[in-house]
């Protein structure tokens, strides 16, 4: 069972270190690459750059929530969130058969 985790490309769970802004403020970001390639593929998505999702994400986390105690936390399970949506969209055609 645990040969399709332990298996998988270390490129996958190597860290990346991106510079961007957020709202004016220029910061640095480090996640895993598997989930920048699944912000990556979020903004792609919504048709913005990686950069002015990750802007528009944090500024309607101010918005609603205040500074966000852990924005690459959030990251993560936006990640997640992001992946659980699509496998429930994947999911209505069979569950309608």
């Amino acid at each position: 069972m645990c040969q399709v985790f332990a298996g998988q490309d270390p490129e996958r769970y190597a860290c990346t270190t991106r510079r961007l802004r957020l709202n004016g403020q220029s910061t640095s970001i480090r996640l895993e690459n598997a989930f920048w390639a699944t912000i990556d593929e979020i903004a792609h998505r919504d048709g913005v750059s990686t950069p002015t999702f990750l802007s528009t994400l944090h500024s309607e986390v101010l918005e609603q929530r205040g500074e966000p105690g852990n924005f690459t936390s959030l990251l993560r399970c936006a990640c997640l969130k992001f992946i659980e949506m699509s496998s429930d969209r994947a999911a209505l055609p069979i569950a309608a058969e």
